[in-house]
């Protein structure tokens, strides 16, 4: 690796693009996409105010209707969700940003009716004794079907064929979620995947489906325009991973196992991901992502936790962290790299409108310098 600077601000090679810095726009759940899944004129305005920071990411993206999670979700499976896809690449290159999208399937953490009535799939047929938000309100999650090991070639290419319309629609690479609980998660943990056959068992067996999605995606679009998600020990949405031992023979394998890929970026989300032991298991998964030379690691502290720029910094002094990925932040600041470079009072998150239809909270927060800022 290159660079030898780790200052927040300075730039960035990643992939076959050069950030203009650091700070990255995690991927955020808005809701925004209505029935249909088609990014809309809204959509394009929101990521092209904050086309600023080094990456933005897109909010997960599903590849089939039968894998949406969430009312309101964007998809990348139609011509029409083509389309409005494109317009958001257009801005956000009009911005000078780099666009990645990333590729989520539900898997268990769904309902019939988000998938028109289709019954959500899953490693095993365990049900996570949560709530699914629905177009119908909440919901509790059913008892998912368990693949059949035929399906897995499915799988594979729904998120083939999604990453290769993503490029095709302009959009500079893409995500690969293999966290927070959803289906490639599910996969990973020996909680939530109870399987005796190829894809369940092991650690090796485990992360069999993971590996076989990054490589298709990366040999359609290249490794550099690939990336992947991981949020080891999250312990989230009936994910458990307790054993640390399997955790790191697991997670660890998975990236020794594409390490001669040279991916974009991995970007992990672990609670002590700013810790400075250098023995921890994010240090350590960190440290095996980069050991190609050329993969990037991007550092995330939490889900729903909100980075600050003490903590951005703190991430940036490790010497396995490349870039640190923000959330509540850039939702509420779209000129957070100004702000934090300027030292600028920054906007306050409004939890409220989150989730909820239309403009308010998602394109109306002020920039630095405005009359309501």
């Amino acid at each position: 690796m290159t660079e030898t600077s780790t200052d927040l601000f300075s730039p960035l090679d990643l992939g076959r693009y050069r950030l203009a810095n650091r700070v990255t726009m995690a991927a955020l759940t808005r809701q925004r996409a209505g029935t249909s899944g088609v990014p809309t004129d809204l959509h394009a305005e929101y990521y092209f105010q904050r086309a600023s920071a080094g990456l933005v990411v897109t909010e997960g993206t599903f590849p089939s209707v039968t894998t949406r999670a969430f009312p309101g979700q964007a998809g990348i499976e139609t011509d029409e969700q083509a389309a409005g896809w494109r317009r958001v690449a257009e801005r956000v290159h009009e911005g000078g940003g780099v666009l990645f999208m990333q590729i989520m399937h539900g898997g268990r953490v769904s309902h019939p009716n988000l998938l028109e009535g289709q019954q959500p799939e899953a490693p095993s047929a365990l049900e996570w004794g949560g709530q699914v938000h629905t177009f119908d309100g909440k919901q509790d999650a059913p008892v998912p079907r368990a693949l059949e090991a035929e399906e897995m070639p499915r799988i594979v290419e729904q998120f083939r064929a999604a990453a290769r319309r993503a490029v095709d629609a302009g959009l500079d690479g893409v995500e690969i979620h293999g966290a927070n609980g959803y289906l490639l998660h599910e996969f990973l943990s020996p909680v939530s995947n109870t399987r005796d056959d190829d894809y369940g068992g092991s650690p090796r067996n485990r992360y069999r489906l993971v590996e076989e999605v990054v490589r298709a995606v990366a040999a359609d679009i290249g490794a550099d325009r690939t990336a992947l998600r991981l949020s080891p020990e999250h312990n989230i949405q009936g994910v458990i991973e307790e054993d640390r031992a399997d955790t790191l023979a697991t997670f660890g394998g998975l990236l020794d196992a594409l390490s001669d890929l040279n991916l974009a970026y991995v970007s992990l989300l672990h609670k002590d991901a700013a810790s400075d032991d250098a023995d921890s298991l994010p240090a350590e998964l960190a440290r095996r992502a980069r050991a190609n030379g050329a993969t990037r690691v991007i550092a995330n502290t939490g889900f729903g936790h909100v980075t600050d720029l003490d903590e951005a910094n703190a991430l940036m002094a490790l010497p396995h962290v490349d870039a640190v990925a923000v959330g509540r932040q850039l939702i509420a600041n779209p000129d957070l790299v100004l702000r934090w470079r300027e030292g600028l009072e920054l906007n306050t998150p409004d939890a409220a409108t989150f989730y909820a239809p239309g403009a308010e909270g998602y394109t109306d927060y002020p920039f630095a310098g405005a009359p309501d800022a």
